[in-house]
């Protein structure tokens, strides 16, 4: 054969079979958090500091507290869970709150509803019997959402 021949041969191989040399990723591609800034700003609240906080109603009276923050594959806030009319850890329901209606007023947490409106909202399970969502531990050293 001569050296054309070859070449044409080599090149009709290739374009017949593209997806046979293709490379997969054997290892998940790692994603950075990219931030603009490197350290807290004013309109930012850390988790650990929301979970167990009381929440005011607009006349500032003392309507719950929150009891756990729901998160979603993505990772963003799905809901604030608070914990509305117990007393003493007793009597009292838990509701799903979004985390846009939750307003940072001078360092504490308010909510433009009365104690009465949460209590009549739906109660809301932090654990789900039928599919066991919210029961597992989180992992000792980590984890990844949504993989």
């Amino acid at each position: 054969m001569s050296k054309a021949t070859n070449a044409a041969l080599f090149a009709a191989i290739i374009a017949a079979a593209p997806a046979a040399y293709a490379q997969t990723r054997t290892v998940p591609e790692t994603r950075v958090a990219v931030t603009t800034h490197t350290m807290i700003q004013p309109d930012e609240v850390r988790a650990s500091k929301l979970i167990g906080a009381s929440v005011y109603d607009v006349q500032n009276r003392n309507i719950g507290s929150v009891k756990d923050v729901v998160l979603n594959r993505s990772g963003t806030v799905d809901a604030v869970v608070v914990d509305v009319g117990s007393f003493l850890g007793m009597g009292g329901k838990y509701v799903a709150i979004p985390l846009s209606d939750i307003k940072t007023d001078n360092n504490r947490l308010t909510l433009d509803r009365s104690k009465e409106q949460l209590q009549q909202m739906a109660k809301y399970e932090l654990e789900n019997p039928n599919t066991g969502a919210g029961t597992s531990p989180s992992p000792a050293t980590g984890g990844t959402l949504g993989r």
